[in-house]
């Protein structure tokens, strides 16, 4: 907290807000007035809230115990310049950042592409942080900020950076997470589990010739659809890897789609055993997520999930 010393001359014209003042005309408020203490700086609790700064404890300087103070007038600085601004700490946060970008702006900066990934604190996060409601829009600010700033080379990067930084990362970065890639088995197989709706299919991946068996059956046999074919091995042929694998897999439960679709997944989960390098071809390939797509129930009052009933005025 700061205090702005006035001049001797101006001491006396002046009167601060909580002590009690001279010019009172009610007899009774005038001798609590004096009898107030020089000392007492303290208000109310519905006040104390929006004082600027916290109360002030004067010392007792060359003064004995018997001699009185002498009542002196003082004006209360914030300790920062956004505290009447609707959201101080934001704003000060923002400023900052700022700073630091104009510090900083001739240091070299890497491309966007080959910075370091980074998650961010969410907005949620940082209102608790904050104990502020920041909008969405202006925390978005802090965030280009913070992209500018960790643009900067990291050989390069001064320590004030590093810690700005720092205080907006999240605990555990999502980005540092290694997934962990099943190991073949004695004979060279690798398994793999997929999903869709109600299905579930297991599959079993080896080095061959492009042999596909389900069931027990070709591929032919177990799915009448062409398309329900392709989508048994599309992780295959979307790698080209299909005269080079072969693949025995056991499905069940709801329908030929619904298993087709699930061998999807579990033939991309066990070809990438084999070869790890094809994630990113796999992924695009829509062979590494799960479906989450299901069937909507029945309401009551419904015929389906959302056809109702025709509606009869009488």
């Amino acid at each position: 907290m700061k205090v702005a010393w006035l001049p001797t001359a101006l001491r006396e014209g002046l009167r601060c807000q909580f002590f009690a003042r001279q010019t009172i005309l009610n007899p009774r408020l005038r001798r609590r007035g004096l009898n107030a203490s020089a000392k007492q700086f303290s208000t109310s609790i519905r006040l104390r809230a929006g004082i600027a700064a916290p109360e002030i404890k004067f010392k007792n300087q060359g003064k004995g115990e018997g001699e009185e103070e002498k009542i002196f007038f003082a004006r209360l600085i914030p300790e920062s310049p956004s505290y009447f601004t609707a959201q101080p700490a934001f704003t000060d946060d923002l400023l900052a950042l700022q700073d630091l970008v104009r510090k900083y702006s001739t240091l070299p900066v890497v491309k966007p592409g080959e910075a370091p990934r980074v998650a961010w604190r969410s907005l949620v996060e940082y209102r608790n942080m904050v104990g502020e409601s920041v909008k969405a829009s202006k925390y978005h600010k802090i965030v280009e900020v913070l992209r500018r700033l960790n643009q900067i080379q990291p050989s390069l990067m001064p320590s004030d950076v590093a810690a700005a930084l720092n205080e907006y990362k999240r605990d555990i970065s999502p980005f540092q997470n290694v997934s962990k890639i099943a190991p073949l088995d004695e004979f060279g197989r690798a398994a793999g589990h997929g999903r869709r709706k109600t299905s579930s299919a297991t599959a079993w991946v080896v080095e061959g010739t492009g042999e596909v068996l389900v069931n027990g059956k070709t591929l032919a046999e177990a799915f009448g659809r062409i398309h329900d074919r392709e989508s048994a091995i599309w992780a295959l042929k979307a790698t080209d890897r299909i005269d080079k694998y072969n693949v025995w897999a056991r499905v069940g439960g709801g329908g030929t789609t619904g298993q087709a679709e699930a061998m999807t997944l579990a033939v991309g989960k066990a070809l990438l055993s084999h070869e790890p390098a094809l994630k990113p071809a796999l992924r695009r390939a829509g062979c590494m997520t799960r479906d989450p797509r299901r069937v909507e129930r029945k309401k009551p009052g419904h015929r389906k999930a959302r056809k109702m009933p025709a509606w009869v005025k009488r």
